[in-house]
């Protein structure tokens, strides 16, 4: 395939500035230039695009219109549908999500004595985590600390972190590295045996642990293999999403109802504690953009945790990654991991002009592309109508020797290779793409949830990242907050004992619904994205 001719005459314009890059840096935004991007481009400022949540413990919230609509939303079931006492599994700890934070807590939880169950809407591992390419931080190299971790993890955030759960975040990191590797996750490394690090968007030190550029489905390996490893301790469910969590006549979460989806049949699982893991909600598909999330990401944990009450967090801001395929068509939307700007590729117009540095924080550098194609008009047409700007792939080689982007990355390489083109000696288009659910339910730094035995991990949560995510710090979000709700879960299951089971949240919630005049809602959480075509 390669590019058609508009566009490799574009190329030709990177190659010809190409000498002049290697020797120039782009300058950094100035904090009152960030701001003020942010603002005037950035999807998050989009008025249109988000609305307040009229019911609920955090009513008045913003958040986008879609995910609002779901919050919503009325349940598959009614209070008096199913027989509680009709028992399917009895838990200590339930697990609703069996991606990266899922495996974890189940990992933890096991080792501190509990009975697990966990419920995978689809397969174990089919998640976000899988998809997550470029690496984990971790600050454990002579040159680097933790504080200073914390710092750069505020600064990304724009200063609306939580602090207690930064400070969290980072004082584990060394030690998730450790764990991971013990437990058989292969990183890269230098040949006297040093783990390799490099740097990431807003980090001032080289901190970004990978295995090539399939980081996340190195983890997921190693925390799915283990998880197995434990068949009668940890009881594994597939194709059984949850579709409500389970209250006890103590107002306590007491596990949850799932369906399977290929029968339809509805289980009852009772549980001491239960985990929501379910990650993020990027198949919701937000103003139009499209996604890196795996096809199960539509928020349903979101939607459960609020019906029982949980409180919400920060989640008027999503991540829109600056870097998502724009051609060719078959795979738009598509993660172009970070990594690539990390090893040296810089960010050029249709005219091979830089016009931002290369790692900026993820939301600015998306604001920048968005600017440059949309009010600028400097983005290169793709043949379907996208327009996206140039990554210059070949810097990396010239950078770092021949053979380095495909030692590095090589993933992207077979991603790309698949239609023609070379990453190693042609540029490469990209556009933002969403990417992440900064916010999401507020939590403790042990995991647990407002709500008596309600834990949650992952990216599920809010106040971690504020207002923006650095790369590497979702998949270390995942394990550090994994093992943590895993452990707390555990330990909290030994001491509580369990009312009579009972779905009678689902009256109040419809009370609320109808003393806000919302009828006719729809129902959720939704399972799966419905991309059927639209007959007109």
């Amino acid at each position: 395939m390669s590019y058609p001719t508009h566009m490799s005459k574009s190329i030709l314009r990177v190659e010809a500035s190409r000498a002049t890059r290697l020797h120039e840096s782009f300058p950094m935004m100035l904090p009152d230039e960030k701001q003020s991007i942010l603002q005037e481009f950035h999807p998050d400022y989009r008025v249109e695009g988000m609305r307040e949540i009229r019911v609920g413990a955090s009513k008045g919230q913003r958040m986008p219109v879609e995910l609002a609509d779901l919050m919503e939303g009325a349940s598959h079931l009614t209070s008096g549908l199913l027989d509680l006492e009709q028992i399917d599994y009895d838990t200590d700890v339930l697990i609703i999500g069996g991606g990266g934070a899922g495996s974890s807590a189940a990992l933890l939880a096991r080792e501190n004595g509990a009975q697990v169950t966990m419920a995978n809407k689809l397969r174990h591992g089919d998640a976000n985590t899988m998809m997550a390419q470029g690496g984990i931080q971790a600050a454990d190299k002579a040159s680097d600390s933790p504080a200073i971790h914390y710092l750069d993890v505020f600064g990304g955030g724009h200063f609306c972190n939580d602090p207690d759960l930064v400070e969290a975040l980072v004082k584990d990191a060394p030690s998730v590295i450790k764990w991971l590797e013990e437990l058989g996750c292969m990183f890269d490394k230098e040949p006297d045996g040093t783990m390799t690090t490099i740097h990431g968007g807003g980090t001032s030190r080289k901190r970004m642990h990978s295995a090539r550029d399939y980081s996340g489905a190195e983890i997921m390996r190693t925390l799915r293999d283990e998880v197995r490893s434990y068949p009668d301790e940890i009881t594994v469910l597939e194709f059984s999403p949850a579709i409500e969590l389970i209250m006890d006549d103590k107002g306590q979460v007491a596990g949850a109802i799932l369906q399977n989806i290929e029968t339809g049949e509805h289980l009852v699982v009772r549980a001491k504690c239960t985990i929501l893991a379910t990650g993020g909600s990027g198949r919701l598909h937000y103003q139009g953009y499209p996604t890196t999330n795996h096809y199960g990401a539509t928020g349903d944990g979101l939607v459960l945790a609020y019906r029982v009450g949980a409180r919400l967090a920060l989640l008027d801001t999503m991540q829109y990654h600056p870097t998502g395929a724009a051609y060719p068509e078959q795979i738009v939307g598509l993660l172009v991991t970070e990594k690539v700007r990390g090893l040296g590729a810089q960010v050029c117009n249709v005219d091979g002009l830089q016009f931002v540095y290369p790692r900026e924080t993820r939301d600015v550098e998306s604001s920048a592309i968005i600017r440059e194609c949309n009010e600028r008009d400097r983005g290169v047409p793709t043949p379907s109508g996208m327009t996206g700007v140039w990554l210059d792939s070949p810097m990396i080689d010239i950078l770092h020797g021949s053979g380095t982007t495909e030692k590095a990355l090589p993933a992207m390489v077979r991603q790309f290779g698949r239609f023609g083109i070379d990453m190693a000696k042609e540029p490469i288009l990209v556009y933002p793409t969403l990417h992440y659910q900064n916010g999401g339910l507020r939590l403790r730094p042990d995991g647990s949830t407002d709500i008596p035995n309600l834990f949650a991990a992952g990216e599920i949560s809010g106040g971690v990242h504020g207002r923006n995510r650095l790369m590497g710090n979702s998949l270390l979000e995942i394990t550090v907050f994994g093992r943590r709700a895993g452990a707390a879960a555990a330990l909290r299951a030994r001491e509580i004992s369990l009312g009579r089971l009972t779905l009678s949240h689902l009256d109040s919630w419809d009370r609320e619904l109808a003393g806000v005049g919302i009828e006719d809602a729809v129902k959720s959480p939704v399972f799966l994205p419905d991309y059927r075509r639209q007959l007109r």
